[in-house]
């Protein structure tokens, strides 16, 4: 795992659409893993103006996210579909046959899942996964306590999930309790993960995912298991990290260049 640690957010921001737009330049039919949320809007606004300065094209590229609520309908306004679409799929050129999100309206949302976990292994698996962190340590919708050897299927949001998320919602009894996610495992079968940090609300929860033991507890800690993840963070969702002056001398300024 690289730790890399800058002085602002937007650094970080910067730093992880590169790594993005940078994957994408290599491979263009490459297959992105995408995350939802406050903390990767800023990213999604960087690769849309890395798009419109015609520094990259997403019209080979093959997007899978990582998770949709159950019950919600692809328009419903609130839906990860119609976040994806306002965030970047309607600002770029990916092609919509090439972008995968679950159906939350699915009829049997069991079935959704299981047939979500094909699509990713029929695609080949997920070159680059860009995720987010929980302040409970959750990935995706893996809540504490979720199997380390999950795959795509339901899961029941914990309280203080739903209570972060209703703040895009009018009232918090609108908040979907249940969710279809891509499972921990499914996670750590992407060749490469990239998981974005910011903000002193994060702190604990990226002390425990870099440094914690491994838990189901901390969903995240899963990924210390994983080759190739990289975390960017900022300084303030750095601020707990017993080992931090070493993770900046081995990535100073957040560089990578050393093992």
């Amino acid at each position: 795992m690289k730790v890399l640690i800058f002085d602002t957010v937007t650094s970080a921001v910067e730093a992880v659409a590169d790594r993005l737009a940078g994957k994408v330049a290599g491979k263009p039919d490459c297959v992105l893993g995408l995350a939802t949320g406050g903390t990767v809007e800023p990213v999604y606004e960087a690769l849309v103006a890395r798009y419109e300065a015609g520094r990259v094209r997403f019209d080979q590229t093959h997007t899978f996210n990582l998770d949709e609520y159950v019950g919600l309908e692809p328009t419903h306004p609130m839906s990860y579909h119609s976040y994806m679409a306002r965030h970047l799929f309607d600002r770029t050129d990916f092609r919509a046959c090439n972008t995968h999100i679950p159906h939350g309206n699915a009829a049997d949302p069991a079935a959704e899942a299981d047939h979500y976990e094909r699509l990713i292994k029929g695609r080949g698996g997920i070159d680059l996964q860009l995720l987010g962190v929980g302040e409970n340590g959750h990935i995706g919708f893996n809540e504490p306590t979720s199997s380390l050897s999950s795959v795509t299927r339901l899961k029941t949001l914990a309280p203080e999930t739903v209570r972060a998320n209703s703040r895009y919602f009018e009232h918090q009894s609108d908040v979907p309790q249940v969710s279809i996610t891509m499972g921990i495992a499914t996670i750590l079968q992407a060749d490469e993960i990239a998981l974005l940090a910011t903000g002193s609300n994060k702190a604990k929860a990226v002390r425990d995912l870099i440094e914690g033991p491994l838990s189901a507890m901390c969903p995240a800690s899963a990924l210390q298991l994983h080759q190739k993840t990289e975390v960017y963070i900022d300084a303030e969702a750095a601020a707990e990290l017993s080992l931090r002056d070493y993770y900046e001398a081995v990535h100073p300024g957040g560089k990578i260049g050393h093992p």
